[in-house]
């Protein structure tokens, strides 16, 4: 498994009791001891208006991060396409990628039918009929000099794109339906797969992608949580991360009505823990090559704040550095 890339995905969870300006601070010392630990790259959650994720703009705490660190990338996961201009994200992702010295990686989303669309004046339209319009005009901003539009929903003159945008800027993309799949897979761009999925999700995803494209360096999310035995590290979990998870999700609130699905937190942490990397070392290292055999992937991002607190995340982050990936790369 020497091709095997393994991130930290980092939502940037309010836990109770933490205050929203501390949970960002850590979030870039939670980068910096992963860069330590000897991760890949990092990739940061974008969330409006909720507790389930303080930082609203990815690409910001990116830019931070960025600076903190010398050898690891730093991604978005994602910024949220629906809620801004598409030439405005390029330019801001062009900034931190000259910056970097290439560091960063831009992920993308369509986001939800949030309030988001009614506070940023974008509108429920952009995200029903708009995402290809701006998921095109931001690959044309990103990989261009310049840049013009002429759709239903941007239309202006050329402009030249300062700094310049490179090939190397092509966005991942989550992916959590086949109409975005096959958006991503039409555009030959890699796909970002959620940590809800199993691994057989996972692959029936990469399958339908593989009918289109060729691509193969998508990304994978899962949950990543070591303990001494399998069982401290799910009892751990299921603990602490319905407080985060039960006020989190409750933020999200429709900006048209629409009634929302209701979920079983509970329940939900328990799938979790089933289908993920969460237990002793062995039972980690032996999950990871699972899931990497099923589906033919070779780069997972672990979330690694479940058992809530900075000082759990970085005792998670550096174990699962010294612990886990080593064997993963030698494949036992």
């Amino acid at each position: 498994m020497n091709d095997f890339r393994a991130g930290v995905f980092l939502t940037a969870a309010q836990f109770p009791g933490a205050a929203a300006g501390d949970v960002l601070a850590d979030t870039v010392e939670a980068i910096a001891a992963a860069e330590a630990a000897g991760f890949d790259d990092a990739w940061i959650a974008e969330h409006h208006f909720m507790s389930y994720g303080v930082c609203p703009s990815a690409v910001t705490l990116a830019g931070v991060a960025l600076g903190r660190t010398s050898r690891i990338r730093v991604g978005t996961a994602v910024s949220v396409l629906s809620t801004q201009h598409p030439v405005a994200l390029a330019e801001q992702a062009a900034v931190l990628h000259h910056a970097s010295g290439g560091r960063f990686v831009l992920g993308v989303g369509r986001g939800g039918p949030w309030m988001d669309l009614e506070v940023f004046g974008t509108g429920i339209e952009r995200f029903e009929r708009g995402f290809p319009e701006s998921l095109d005009l931001l690959c044309a901003a990103l990989g261009s000099a310049k840049v013009a539009a002429d759709g239903e929903f941007f239309r202006f003159r050329e402009v030249p794109m300062m700094p310049p945008g490179c090939a190397e800027l092509r966005p991942v993309v989550a992916c959590t339906s086949s109409g975005t799949l096959a958006l991503a897979a039409e555009r030959g761009l890699p796909m970002l797969l959620g940590m809800h999925m199993d691994d057989e999700e996972k692959a029936a995803m990469l399958a339908e992608y593989a009918r289109v494209s060729d691509r193969v360096d998508h990304v994978a999310a899962v949950v990543g949580h070591v303990a001494d035995t399998t069982e401290e590290a799910r009892r751990e979990l299921a603990a602490v991360m319905p407080s985060w998870l039960g006020p989190g999700l409750a933020g999200y609130v429709t900006v048209d009505g629409r009634p929302k699905r209701e979920q079983d937190i509970s329940a939900y942490v328990d799938m979790l823990c089933r289908i993920h990397p969460v237990g002793s070392p062995d039972h980690c290292v032996e999950t990871t090559l699972a899931t990497l055999r099923r589906t033919g992937l070779r780069h997972l991002i672990y979330m690694v704040e479940g058992a809530g607190g900075p000082a759990r995340t970085l005792q998670n982050i550096t174990r699962l550095g010294a612990e886990v990936l080593p064997r993963v790369r030698a494949g036992r």
